[in-house]
């Protein structure tokens, strides 16, 4: 099978899709590998890295579109790089496609069959490649928002973990999934006072357990996230619903019960997010304020230490690609239900319930094209 590698377009994103330990694992099973020229340059893998791994070094993005049965990427194609896109190919990476109709349909006119990373389930209810991201995207999140907070920045001008004589900042996190967990280890580790709301008890039961004693759990209800506006100097969004849109937790409303200079990190913003007034930014205009409330929703957070996202992505992929290569789409996803449910869109058609239901668009059972 041709494997295509594809660098990535988006906004300062510099992680690559297969690091050339990957290259030479697809190569030993028999397969070819097309890299475009510099693709792994912002992760820290030269071309002859590759070269040296077995792969082939391709000019151009429209050289390994246009040759790759299976092309692996980071993030969602773009725009620009939607003409490449065909009927018989497959595509594994990053979509969020609950976020964006129009990113939805034109996958869906492609014809090519697209296995989204997201949304690839174990039986446990993991989400084994999502997982690494969020933990990265977590841990970001307190950094940022506390970069954010000093005054230089418009924030509040609070140090997170205060100083003796000083309380430390409040830190609210909604979410207790990976995204949530290392985000309040972080914030905690810091010496930050930290409220984690989540609506599973059995969840806040484990976390009460393993999170540092300056890491309080809370029921998710309406009521008490208002209450925790009132006084929290940093709010990360961490909530998920795999495949579909973020609920919107935090209305526009909702700012004014907060302190001028606060700071929001909408990690949910990839799935639309989870507060009314977050809109995607970039790594070269990350925030912009509302209401006197900074907003940070920069949509690939983890591609700002790409070296690092870049070798926790891949080695939870890499499993999964050799699986799609050595056996084909649809065996692969015959023998793999986790695999399978990673399948959001193949033949003009959506397998994905979320999906379907966020658009009000019909759905057909992955079993059907298998």
């Amino acid at each position: 099978m041709i494997i295509g590698v594809p660098k990535e377009i988006k906004t300062n994103e510099y992680r690559v899709s297969v690091v050339p330990s990957g290259v030479a694992s697809l190569v030993a099973a028999g397969h070819d590998v097309r890299v475009e020229a510099g693709a792994g340059l912002g992760s820290g893998f030269s071309d002859d890295q590759y070269l040296t791994a077995g792969a082939q070094i391709a000019s151009d993005a429209e050289a390994v579109w246009a040759a790759a049965d299976l092309i692996i990427k980071v993030k969602e194609p773009l725009r620009a790089e939607w003409r490449h896109l065909r009927a018989a190919q497959t595509i594994f990476t990053y979509f969020h496609f609950a976020a964006d109709r129009e990113l939805t349909q034109a996958h869906l006119d492609s014809g090519a069959t697209c296995i989204a990373y997201e949304t690839v389930t174990q039986p446990s209810g993991e989400l084994p490649l999502l997982t690494p991201m969020s933990e990265v995207a977590g841990r970001i999140a307190v950094q940022e928002g506390a970069k954010y907070l000093e005054k230089l920045y418009g924030g509040r001008g609070v140090l997170l973990g205060g100083v003796p004589g000083v309380a430390p900042a409040h830190v609210v996190i909604l979410g207790g999934g990976v995204v949530g967990s290392n985000a309040a280890r972080i914030a905690a580790g810091m010496g930050a006072r930290v409220s984690l709301l989540d609506l599973s008890l059995e969840r806040l039961r484990h976390l009460a357990q393993t999170l540092p004693a300056n890491v309080t759990t809370l029921y998710s209800t309406r009521h008490n996230l208002l209450d925790q506006l009132t006084t929290a100097d940093l709010v990360i969004g961490g909530v998920l619903i795999p495949g579909a849109a973020a609920p919107k937790l935090i209305q526009r409303d909702d700012l004014k019960l907060m302190q001028p200079g606060s700071v929001i990190v909408d990690v949910a913003v990839d799935q639309g997010g989870c507060v009314e007034t977050t809109h995607p930014t970039t790594h070269e205009n990350p925030v912009y304020s509302i209401d006197g409330i900074i907003h940070y929703a920069v949509a690939n957070m983890p591609g700002c230490v790409p070296r690092t996202s870049t070798l926790a992505l891949t080695n939870a992929t890499l499993p999964y690609v050799l699986q799609l290569a050595n056996k084909g789409w649809r065996q692969a996803l015959r023998e793999n239900s986790s695999l399978r449910s990673g399948l959001n869109i193949t033949e003009g058609q959506i397998t994905c319930p979320a999906i379907a239901d966020t658009f009000n668009l019909a759905c057909a059972a992955p079993e059907y094209f298998l």
